[in-house]
């Protein structure tokens, strides 16, 4: 596994310069095919071993990261400036194949696969880049996004999602993570950053962002596992009883005229309740008006955490949706939402045996609050909470 990157480090410079068929840390292995000796007899090698340079074709192989992909796909990832009429022609020609035979730009590519391409195809990339940021993404956007990097290395990043940011996009909702990142393949690689989990609008903290679909789906699997180990942060209105606890409810979902939300499953709708398990425990408490309270779900349903805490007559702080801006600690304090994805830790999806632990400050209006109930938030550390 590559090294980690530090926040402090400089970010990118290993990427910039990637040709449009690499994944970070792993090239496809490209051999030439000699037009002189049968284009699918292999390639001719030169008295050091490594494959002769053809003037017409070139083979590339097909990388981990790519497997299982259309070749239609392949295509568009690693040569963009190809149309798709192109393609098709070439493919009708025969001057593209897939282990020396003839194939439909549908086919479903395997690991160690060997592409036949012709040279052609590259042309149009010495003009203009294929690394390149769609129109409309600004300098800001980028930085933005930079700015909230907690961690990266070769495969994943982890970001400290801000207050108020949409992850996905919606109804009405222009702005929003998944579509920035979009926007910054050339940044992270190539490949468009994938979400690997979710967290709502108003929720902030640890997010973690996969940077190829090989990737996305190993950590998709260890979610689905449950081997990630997730921790929030949040205040809670009123003490919960007792101070360390589990919630066990099924939810069901359940849409209102203020947008949908979920609540605890009733008598005879176990067709249409999830199961949902959450633990808890108050890390520290302001007499008995407010807590603050560690919640570790087992499972990931939506709104999950909101929804337990309500159940348990202990709403979130700010919550709009689950009854916690109506009974407000504090007539000072603001009325958002007060919980924080704080810590992720998982099996590092390159190798099982490294872990991907990540711990995310307290956001701001979190900072002003625990300040103005006398809250100390390096009383503890991660580990503890």
């Amino acid at each position: 596994m590559s090294d980690k990157v530090d926040k402090s480090m400089e970010t990118g410079s290993e990427t910039d310069n990637l040709k449009p068929w690499s994944q970070p840390g792993q090239k496809p292995q490209q051999t030439s095919d000699d037009p002189g000796q049968g284009a699918d007899q292999g390639a001719q090698k030169d008295g050091g071993g490594r494959s002769a340079k053809s003037k017409h074709l070139e083979t590339i192989g097909v990388v981990p990261d790519d497997g299982g992909l259309r070749l239609d796909r392949w295509f568009k990832r690693h040569f963009p400036d190809v149309t798709h009429g192109r393609l098709r022609k070439m493919l009708r020609t025969g001057q593209i194949r897939v282990d020396g035979k003839r194939v439909q730009a549908n086919l479903r590519l395997s690991v160690g696969s060997q592409i036949r391409v012709p040279k052609i195809a590259r042309e149009p990339l010495e003009q203009r880049p294929s690394l390149r940021p769609p129109p409309g993404l600004s300098k800001a956007d980028r930085t933005f996004i930079e700015n909230m990097i907690l961690f990266e290395d070769d495969d994943v990043f982890v970001l400290n999602k801000p207050f108020g940011l949409a992850v996905q996009g919606g109804t009405k909702t222009t702005r929003h993570l998944d579509g920035i990142l979009a926007g910054m393949a050339d940044r992270f690689g190539g490949e468009r950053p994938r979400l690997v989990h979710r967290l709502d609008r108003d929720t902030t903290g640890v997010l973690l962002v996969a940077k190829s679909r090989f990737i996305a789906a190993k950590l998709g699997k260890t979610f689905q596992t449950r081997s990630a180990a997730k921790t929030y942060w949040a205040l809670v209105t009123g003490v919960p009883r007792p101070h360390q606890g589990k919630v066990e409810a099924a939810l069901v979902k359940a849409t209102t005229p203020d947008g949908d939300r979920v609540r605890k499953s009733r008598p005879g709708e176990q067709k249409l309740a999830q199961h949902a398990t959450t633990h808890y425990s108050v890390i520290d408490r302001v007499g008995n008006k407010a807590a603050w309270v560690s919640l570790k779900p087992v499972t990931g349903r939506q709104h999950q955490l909101r929804a337990h805490m309500q159940i348990i007559e202990c709403p979130i702080v700010g919550d709009n949706k689950y009854g916690g801006d109506e009974m407000m600690p504090d007539v000072d304090m603001e009325v958002k939402l007060h919980l924080h994805a704080r810590r992720l830790v998982l099996p590092h999806p390159r190798d099982q045996s490294e872990k991907v632990d990540v711990t995310a400050p307290l956001p701001e209006h979190m900072l002003r609050t625990w300040d103005l109930l006398g809250l100390d938030p390096n009383k503890f550390d991660a580990d503890e909470g």
